[in-house]
């Protein structure tokens, strides 16, 4: 279930884009607006929300089991948008105290906070896990995104959210991902690729994309 599947500057992930186009995933494609109200319903747990999005669009003729609902009030029809509940949401911020509480520094919070209230066990992966006195060294009370008891687990990740972006502690690897998705269209290119940067542990994954941007310094 998903709003969109994007590299962000390469606009389409060519592995999702391969297991699309064989059948291979049962998918629910929703409006992004949909898609924000069915988590903020799971997190209020609701069984759907009223929206307008979707109304007058193919979303609805490619999800049949959605159904619309009249307004009390004035009669207006909305969609009557499912709660998504998540059996498990991992999300990744910039700082976390080992108890949960998640905080980022970062110009967009994005969905993390609706999805960590949507699951029934959120685990937060955190550029540094600080001391909790330690959280508003770098931000306000506003970055702290959600507290500790909608969270299941912690675990300290420096540059867990390679090859993409964690303002401010780092942007996006633009020349990592371009390799990423050359070498995930060509077969032969994806074995060598699962080789070097996929069969190791997380350290051999950080010392081979290391190695990596070496060689294209070199070049």
């Amino acid at each position: 279930m998903y709003g969109f599947v994007t590299l962000d500057s390469i606009p389409l992930d060519p592995l999702f884009t391969q297991a699309r186009e064989r059948g291979a995933l049962q998918i629910e494609e929703y409006d992004e607006g949909m898609y924000v109200a069915g988590l903020r319903a799971a997190g209020a747990r609701l069984d759907f929300l009223p929206i307008r999005a979707g109304l007058g669009s193919d979303v609805l003729p490619a999800n049949p089991h959605l159904r619309t609902v009249k307004s009390p009030y004035s009669d207006e029809e909305y969609v009557a948008m499912p709660a998504l509940n998540l059996d498990v949401a991992l999300v990744h911020v910039n700082r976390a105290d080992a108890k949960g509480n998640a905080q980022y520094l970062g110009p967009d919070p994005y969905f993390d906070d609706l999805l960590a209230m949507a699951a029934q066990r959120t685990i937060v992966s955190a550029e540094k896990v600080v001391p909790t006195s330690d959280l508003l060294e770098e931000g306000s009370f506003h970055t702290l995104l959600f507290s500790r008891m909608f969270v299941s687990g912690v675990v300290e990740s420096p540059h867990g959210a390679h090859f993409t972006t964690c303002e401010p502690d780092y942007g996006r690897d633009e020349t990592f991902q371009r390799h990423y998705a050359t070498a995930a269209k060509d077969p032969d290119a994806w074995a060598e690729f699962e080789r070097t940067f996929l069969q190791t542990d997380e350290a051999g994954y950080h010392a081979a994309v290391t190695a990596f941007h070496a060689t294209q310094g070199a070049a």
